[in-house]
């Protein structure tokens, strides 16, 4: 037997309930239509044969994996909360599950490539999969997204539903946009020490090389009422030590709800402990739409409960390539970004990424960019070799040779790697670090300085909050 449901969000929500439970109505099978009798393919069901779940639900193993971002974590964040909440158990041990959830990024080929790993993987186990994120939203049609069940970006609220009838040997398929996902979710963090609080989904931007917009879409930001709220909940939480803003482009903040960036972190800081026990990291901001409130982006980074920490991409240090990019700002005003800040935050980190071999890029464009990273010897500079990615505009220019690429991203990373320590000034110094995490030997404690330098209980003092 196989049926579909044309639209699971009508029959699951006609009676106007909240999903800030986690509550999984039956769903109503009903016979096969055909897509040109009204039948929308966003939001379906294929059922299976009922004989074939056996196991009550709410009762099995899910294992969830997450590529991507610091909003992609907070997501998978969220849905754990929902699956717990509803009684599945959470597992960190793969092939002991019984169904997993992989919760996707679109951003490079690797990121999607290594997506693909472990839906094959999961496949060849046996594992029942519901694949979440910006790689069934953008990008449904992938073949290897065959036969798979598919939740978008705005439907984790809905990861129980996609996992219960998954289990039960049904495909379902949930990618209608709709409202952001409530903030006040039941939440399992990965890191107890951390939240991660989504400010918005999508951006204003239209960079001819990013998939994630075809995912994320337009920029739609939560209430500054709601972001406060949740600020002060896991204020409360004794365990949490950060608190992450996390955007796809953080200074874009408002701009659809008539509110802005400064004006929010002046909510947020004032729920913030004035003892400094819970520290505040801005997220990342692309440089336009931080040009008209940089003296009170830096007044907020100056905060002593904020990082003096900044990640400003820029991407390249040609004015051709960044036209090509569409990145809508100049060198000239992302060196502006970079001169206002640097001047009124002392010891600012500053982080930006840089994109090697765009299409188009001459030895010329390069050199502009090794130019800009040399000047500004950033504290963290993200070096990324172009991917083509499918359905963008720079897929359809004209490529440079992937030996250039390479060689340009090894030369950029050698200029890196030859600048003087940034920690350097710590040595023999005593400072106060935020703790958050154990270190890979588990033997020493990670954490961040004001600075957001990692910091341990090696090579210089602390004095740690724990």
């Amino acid at each position: 037997m196989s049926a579909h449901v044309d639209d699971i969000e009508d029959v699951f929500l006609h009676d106007g309930t909240s999903r800030r439970t986690p509550r999984v109505p039956q769903v109503q099978l009903r016979p096969r239509r055909r897509q040109d009798e009204g039948m929308n393919e966003e939001e379906r069901v294929e059922a299976a044969d009922p004989a074939a779940s056996p196991s009550l639900p709410g009762k099995q193993k899910v294992y969830l994996r997450t590529f991507g971002c610091a909003h992609n974590q907070s997501d998978s964040e969220y849905m754990a909360g929902l699956l717990q909440a509803y009684g599945y158990e959470l597992t960190e041990v793969d092939l002991e599950a019984d169904a997993w959830v992989i919760n996707t990024c679109t951003v490079k080929n690797p990121s999607q490539t290594a997506m693909n790993n472990v839906i094959s993987r999961g496949k060849a186990s046996g594992k029942k999969l519901v694949v979440a994120g910006c790689v069934p939203q953008g990008d449904k049609r992938a073949k290897e997204l065959d036969g798979m069940s598919l939740l978008g970006v705005t439907q984790i609220d809905r990861v129980v539903e996609a996992v219960e009838e998954t289990l039960k040997g049904n495909t379902v398929t949930m990618l209608n946009k709709k409202k952001l996902p409530a903030l006040d979710l039941p939440k399992v963090r990965r890191n107890a020490h951390v939240e991660i609080l989504p400010l918005s989904t999508g951006c204003l931007g239209s960079c001819t090389y990013c998939k994630t917009k075809h995912a994320r879409g337009e920029l739609g930001s939560y209430s500054p009422e709601v972001i406060r709220e949740r600020v002060k909940t896991a204020v409360e939480d004794g365990q949490v030590r950060e608190i992450w803003l996390s955007s796809e482009d953080t200074g874009a903040y408002g701009r659809d709800i008539g509110y802005d960036l400064p004006r929010l972190l002046e909510d947020i800081i004032a729920e913030l402990p004035i003892d400094g026990r819970t520290m505040l990291r801005v997220g990342m901001t692309n440089p336009p739409f931080i040009l008209e409130h940089l003296d009170a982006i830096a007044k907020a980074l100056c905060h002593p409960c904020v990082f003096s920490y900044l990640h400003v991409p820029v991407q390249s240090g040609s004015d051709a390539v960044l036209e090509r990019m569409n990145r809508e700002y100049t060198r000239e005003e992302f060196e502006r970004v970079c001169d206002v800040l640097l001047s009124k935050v002392p010891g600012l980190e500053l982080a930006t990424d840089i994109i090697c071999g765009f299409p188009g890029e001459t030895d010329k464009d390069f050199e502009a960019t090794m130019d800009l990273v040399r000047k500004y010897q950033f504290s963290h500079t993200h070096i990324s070799q172009f991917y083509s990615r499918p359905g963008t505009p720079a897929a359809r220019m004209k490529q440079v040779p992937s030996s250039t690429v390479k060689a340009r991203s090894r030369q950029l990373t050698q200029v890196v790697d030859n600048f003087v320590s940034a920690y350097d000034d710590l040595l023999g110094t005593e400072q106060r670090v935020w703790i958050v995490d154990r270190a890979a030997d588990r033997k020493h404690y990670v954490g961040h300085t004001k600075k957001l330098r990692p910091g341990s209980d090696q090579g210089w003092r602390g004095i740690a909050r724990l």
